[in-house]
């Protein structure tokens, strides 16, 4: 490999980190006769970092050069910084590169914005289109979409793209214009609505003709920066709430506020990245998605924060003592999957088990359950009362408060045990 293409690996990988919109995708793509690679089940991420991120990518920037100014951005057109660039056929070579050395399983790729939003798309677009039909690459690669782009360029990019991402980045437009003076939600949101309404016209395609391409199959994905700015959980969450009510939208990720540029007087000044608050909303986050929760029963305006001694549906609990005891052996699966330290296939389990016999805590121990926390919350055989009536909420919240946990850091099993 030259030395000219290694300095500029080196620079625009490093300034594609900050972007951490980029995990597992759900997708499953057909392989091509006689390609190479493959995308299959929880998408290509068989391998992450201790703090959740997926090392199993190539993610890199087509270019740093932008001429945006946005305040949180270490790319940022006023920044002198080294600035690099590759040219489609550059990238091109280089992803099969790695992927024929093992090094990848996948691209995961952004720009700065050059010239124009659709002159930037056209060349990122260039770029998996020619890894797919050139050399008939089938793993996996995500896309980032430039805000302001074309409907067109979105649509071929989505033909050739297993996810597409759109970056919300700051929750508010008030605050997004004050650090992001170049860019506004409108042109955010409209790329956002044309990979919707084009995933919904290529589902109806494909009732109608077999083998019609899909369309960004994994659907797409944003990035909200925490910290940057004053907004609350409450407002994110519910910001997120909305975005999780598209069809095509799959994940909202939260990217604690890095201070790269320190001497922005518009920025907070911060001396470690707010990981516990990343962490907690990410655990909100799963229970929006598959646990049922309503928004406004993990935030509202009496709790506009969440609690970052202890994971939101703990704090639910607490708060909400009326809903309590669970009687395990009669309680529905959606009751049961509320309480403290049971999980997704914990409550399954529970479920299945107890047409089999009534359960008591032994047997909730044998299948997974954490009774450190469920046993304040539920009632079982051979219980002779019920915990909660015995502590104060002060008692359980000491008792049970612990360090916060990097979420990322748990593939998706892990998780439905865990809350």
């Amino acid at each position: 490999m030259k030395d000219s293409t290694l300095k500029k690996l080196e620079i625009l990988a490093e300034s594609a980190k900050y972007d951490v919109s980029c995990a597992s995708s759900g997708t499953s793509r057909k392989n091509m006769k006689n390609g190479i690679g493959s995308a299959h089940g929880w998408g290509i991420c068989h391998s992450f970092t201790g703090d959740g991120r997926c090392v199993a990518l190539l993610k890199i920037m087509l270019t740093n050069f932008c001429l945006y100014d946005c305040a949180y951005c270490i790319n940022r057109q006023s920044n002198d910084i080294p600035r690099a660039a590759f040219s489609p056929k550059e990238l091109v070579e280089l992803t099969i590169e790695f992927y024929r050395r093992n090094y990848i399983e996948g691209l995961f790729l952004s720009s700065g914005i050059i010239k124009n939003p659709d002159h930037t798309m056209e060349r990122m677009l260039r770029v998996i289109k020619d890894l797919r039909t050139i050399h008939r690459f089938n793993g996996y690669i995500h896309m980032k979409t430039i805000p302001g782009a074309s409907s067109e360029l979105v649509y071929q990019a989505g033909l050739y793209a297993d996810r597409l991402s759109v970056n919300l980045e700051i929750p508010t437009e008030a605050n997004l214009k004050r650090l992001a003076p170049d860019k506004d939600h409108q042109s955010i949101y409209l790329p956002m609505g044309h990979i919707q309404q084009h995933l919904l016209q290529n589902k109806e395609e494909r009732k109608k003709f077999r083998h019609a391409p899909k369309f960004a199959a994994a659907g797409q994905s944003t990035q909200i920066i925490v910290g940057a700015t004053d907004e609350s959980d409450k407002q994110i969450l519910q910001l997120t709430s909305k975005l999780y009510k598209r069809p095509s939208m799959k994940r909202v990720y939260y990217s604690g506020f890095v201070p790269v540029n320190s001497y922005d007087k518009r920025l907070p000044v911060v001396h470690d990245v707010p990981r516990q608050r990343e962490n907690r909303l990410y655990q909100a986050d799963w229970l929006l998605r598959f646990y049922h929760f309503d928004v406004n029963e993990i935030v509202n305006d009496q709790y506009q924060q969440l609690d970052l001694n202890m994971d939101p549906k703990l704090a639910w609990a607490i708060r909400n003592p009326q809903y309590f005891p669970v009687d395990i052996n009669r309680a529905s699966y959606e009751t049961i999957l509320r309480v403290p330290g049971i999980g997704i296939k914990s409550a399954k389990l529970i479920v299945s088990a107890r047409r089999h016999g009534r359960l008591n805590l032994e047997a909730l121990r044998r299948i997974g359950v954490v009774l450190k926390r469920a046993h304040f919350f539920i009632v079982c055989a051979g219980m002779k009362s019920f915990k909660m009536q015995e502590a104060s909420a002060d008692y359980i919240r000491i008792s049970l408060q612990e360090p916060a946990k990097s979420i990322e850091s748990f593939q998706p099993q892990q998780l439905s045990m865990l809350l």
